[in-house]
């Protein structure tokens, strides 16, 4: 069924429902809604406006579709549903009868389905069908088969980018919806897919950017970026101040030209009295969207986001397109980075990140923010999407408005180093679904049983760094570490006590040469209670990875001794043995240590000599290099001379120009004919010394409107007719009166410049006054004469040399009966004379043209009604300027009828 939308209507099922003309149509809970369309003019968009709402409503269950159609409506639109994980089909654009739409729309997203009009039908079901049968074949157990960790590393391979770390719900939902679209019903089957098809590789690393973006997303939340936070930073920034902005996985730049153009509005809106710019790196995965970013070229339909005052002060119309302006575009620098492995920027006052994060594991959302932590400066600004936040790192962040998840960076922590994002899958097993019951209470006994070894029977163990930083402490620590007075340190050598602080320093490097375990025996270690005899072992980490290069000391306890006199005086001889034995091995650990430090002091100076070799060998490359300086020293001023003579050809051709534009200026102000030259605003853009004299126009005017400038024109249709010619490229000229009895002839132009571009228009203005007073004159002059012809009682001819009637008045339409209208033009001979004297009458008239005038004649005429009667004739000649005979005139009164 087909049926007219109307208002709160339940959407069923089997039905088509068409929009009523001239409203807005939104979907909320199943339910269709209509609006009156807020735009009372220009471009609407209805479809771009359902589709969202759609979205919204429906999430990942809605599905849009692009059929012929013009304009570019319903692009955006369909971004949003593939945002959201709906479906979008586009007619093939070579099938449709106007294909503007489906272009359009594939040029906005990458569509799931591509196909004619009549196909699209059955593939739409297909994929529907497919969708249901996978949902209910698809158990865990086969998620957990490991599938999608092949998936992830064929990606990996193919791309060079690593989606381990991803939320594995989207990753099956994009997996799932490429199946549909394939025909695929197992994802085992996807995998060998993938594999044969590089191609759906790059599809499918395409899907999961989620590349989805749009000008001005959540406006009050621009509103509050402009409104509070950057007038905050412009108070305080210094003149000169240059801020740096990062937006990363920018898509096609739509955020970073918005926050580009809301700083713009800042500065307006402040006007402070110091120089201050914005510098933004956008930067993205997608080197597809990287480009389109860097053109800066938007469909027209992005009036559904971008004011028209926006549009106007920062866009430029070409075509059905929307550019960017100069100012906005040179703010920005676009490139293809990766945030997870890439070196961040750094430095930076601003970053906007929104929408990514919520695509991540946690894990990897506490490393961006970490990252982002580092990269920003103290009192920084970070800027997330609405469903993102900083969770528990609110060390790192402080809201500056939580409501609009904006955060200012608090003051870097110290010894906080930035985060290693591996650039490969994380370590260990991959878990790819829910566990089963059984294997999830056995792995809970594991880890339960392997706590409770560690806390009850392992010894204690200290992880560092290879320069003493503490990573991990397990076990009973505090008997060899203490906490030193004044500023927390967390370094081994720093709370070491006595005892083991020595012994330390030549242990640790002794094991950053080595993977080989050390152990050092029956090391006396100072307490407060007494001495802790303890074996320490020692050894750098190879495995896992993420632990490389990290050293792990053990203690493995003795006995411990009190220490007292009493004790002392009173020691058997055994324990007195047992005491000399201990020194005896101290002293051997002593030799040994010693025996260690020479050996290591002849490594050093073995060391010294060959890096004084190479230090020499480096001595003899900087002299080399040193050489090569100099030499491109000479060819810098070889380089230095062509530019002097290339800057004096230029200065040659400046003052060439400076003496064209002169002699321009002075031909057209010795024309005396005013010229106005206007841009495409119709702004004043140049004027001659004449224009003065009709406009009130002084220099400083350039720039401003024409028609705000006193005119002595007549001529209130100016701005009309200028607009028009800058429409239809079609000159207009007009005589028009002026002030003061003159009067000029205004001509309208299109200004075209040398590689035949419109430009503006010109206007001149040729005063007319002499001429439309002579044509005046003429005017009044002829219709004197026409009068008095016309009171004549007497019959008037004026015939030309040929004999050709030029004028006549009313008496001799009178006598001849005939109309004026009917003779001008034609011989009098052959209208009025009878046939025999026809000849005999024009060898009259061609002598009455040669001899003395005036003259007196008679002769019988024959009136249009056949009457025949005698006329007299008194010729006379008529005289032009330069007194020519142009003609005779004669007067004739009528004597007899035949």
């Amino acid at each position: 069924k087909v049926n007219t939308a109307t208002d709160r209507v339940v959407v069923q099922a089997n039905t088509v429902y068409v929009i009523p003309p001239n409203k807005s149509m939104s979907i909320l809970n199943g339910t269709l809604h209509l609006f009156d369309p807020v735009e009372t003019r220009g471009v609407r968009l209805p479809i771009d406006l359902f589709f969202r709402s759609l979205a919204d409503d429906k999430d990942d269950k809605s599905i849009g579709i692009i059929l012929s159609g013009m304009g570019s409506d319903g692009s955006l639109g369909l971004r949003s549903i593939k945002e959201r994980g709906g479906i979008a089909l586009v007619q093939e654009p070579h099938t449709a009868k106007f294909d503007s739409m489906p272009h359009s729309a594939l040029e906005a997203v990458m569509a799931d389905i591509v196909a004619p009009a009549e196909e699209l039908p059955q593939k739409l079901m297909d994929f529907m069908w497919q969708s249901s049968q996978r949902s209910s074949k698809m158990h865990e157990s086969e998620k957990n088969t490991g599938a999608l960790e092949k998936i992830i590393l064929l990606l990996r391979t193919r791309t060079g980018h690593d989606f381990s770390l991803y939320k594995k719900t989207t990753l099956y939902r994009r997996v799932e919806r490429r199946m549909g679209i394939h025909q695929i019903g197992r994802i085992a089957a996807y995998v060998r897919y993938l594999q044969e098809n590089p191609a759906e590789g790059e599809i499918l690393f395409r899907e999961l950017l989620i590349g989805v973006t749009n000008f001005f997303r959540d406006p009050f939340i621009w509103e509050y970026l402009r409104d509070k936070v950057f007038p905050s930073l412009i108070a305080k920034a210094d003149d000169g101040t240059t801020f740096r902005a990062w937006v990363p996985a920018c898509s096609t730049g739509e955020e970073a030209y918005s926050l580009a153009i809301v700083f713009k509005e800042a500065m307006e809106s402040v006007k402070p009295n110091k120089t201050l710019s914005l510098l933004i790196f956008g930067t993205d995965l997608d080197h597809t969207a990287i480009d389109k970013a860097r053109k800066a070229a938007y469909p027209s339909n992005i009036s559904a986001d971008v004011s028209p005052k926006r549009l106007n002060r920062f866009f430029i119309k070409v075509e059905h397109q929307y550019r960017l302006s100069t100012e906005i575009r040179e703010m920005l620098v676009f490139a293809p980075q990766n945030v997870i492995k890439d070196p961040p920027f750094t430095k930076l006052d601003i970053i906007t990140c929104r929408n990514l994060m919520i695509y991540l594991e946690s894990e990897l959302q506490k490393k961006l923010l970490a990252l982002f932590h580092y990269s920003l400066k103290p009192d920084g600004v970070l800027f997330l999407g609405n469903a993102e936040t900083i969770g528990p790192q609110d060390e790192l962040f402080q809201p500056i408005e939580p409501k609009y998840r904006i955060y200012k960076c608090r003051s870097k922590v110290k010894n906080a180093g930035v985060t290693d994002f591996p650039a490969s899958a994380v370590d260990g097993y991959y878990h790819t679904g829910a566990i089963p019951p059984a294997q999830e209470n056995a792995i809970n006994v594991q880890a339960l049983t392997d706590r409770l070894l560690l806390q009850k029977f392992s010894p204690p163990g200290i992880l560092v760094t290879e320069k003493g930083d503490i990573v991990y402490l397990t076990g009973e620590t505090e008997k060899y570490l203490t906490i030193p007075q004044g500023r927390a340190n967390w370094n081994l050598f720093a709370m070491a006590r006595e005892g083991l602080r020595h012994a330390l320093p030549a242990l640790l490097r002794k094991a950053t040469l080595s993977y080989e375990k050390i152990i050092l025996q029956n090391v006396v270690i100072a307490a407060a209670e007494g001495e802790l005899h303890t074996d320490i072992t020692i050894q750098q980490i190879d495995r896992p990875s993420s632990l490389q290069g990290k050293i792990l000391l053990v203690f493995n306890d003795r006995t411990t001794m009190k220490r007292s006199s009493s004790t002392l005086k009173n020691k058997p001889k055994s324990e007195k043995g047992s005491s000399h034995g201990a020194s005896v091995r101290e002293n051997q650990r002593l030799k040994s240590e010693l025996q260690s430090t020479r050996e290591e002091m002849q490594t050093s100076q073995e060391e010294l000599k060959s890096m004084n070799e190479e230090l020499q060998s480096t001595n003899e490359e900087l002299q080399s290099t040193n050489e090569e300086l100099t030499t491109s020293k000479e060819e810098m001023q070889s380089l230095n001379e062509e530019l002097h003579t290339v800057n004096t050809e230029l200065q040659s051709k400046v003052d060439d120009l400076a003496r064209v534009n002169n002699d321009m200026t002075n031909l057209l102000n010795s024309t005396e004919i005013a010229t106005l030259f206007l841009d495409k605003d119709l702004k004043i853009r140049q004027f001659t010394i004449s224009t003065t004299k009709i406009f009130k126009l002084i220099q400083s005017d350039i720039g401003r409107l024409f028609t705000d400038q006193v005119t002595k024109l007549e001529y209130p249709e100016i701005y009309d007719d200028a607009k028009e010619v800058l429409r239809t490229l079609t000159y207009s000229e007009k005589t028009v009166p002026a002030h003061g009895n003159q009067w000029f002839t205004v001509r309208i132009m299109p200004y075209r410049t040398i590689d035949d571009k419109i430009d503006g228009i010109v206007m001149t203005f040729i005063d007319v006054t002499k001429a439309k007073t002579l044509e005046n004159s003429l005017s009044e002059a002829g219709a004197l004469l026409r009068s008095l012809i016309t009171m004549v009682p007497s019959v008037i001819l004026a015939l030309s040399p040929e004999g050709k009637i030029i004028e006549c008045n009313p008496e001799a339409e009178r006598v001849f009966f005939c109309k004026r209208a009917e003779v001008i033009g034609k011989k009098y001979v052959d209208l009025f004379i009878p046939d025999p004297d026809r000849k005999k009458t024009e060898e009259e008239i061609k002598e009455l043209l040669n001899g003395a005038m005036p003259h007196r004649y008679e002769n019988t005429v024959r009136a249009a009604n056949g009457h025949e009667f005698r006329v007299e004739w008194t010729a006379h000649k008529m005289l032009d300027a330069k007194g020519n005979s142009i003609g005779i005139i004669t007067v004739g009164e009528k004597k007899e009828r035949r």
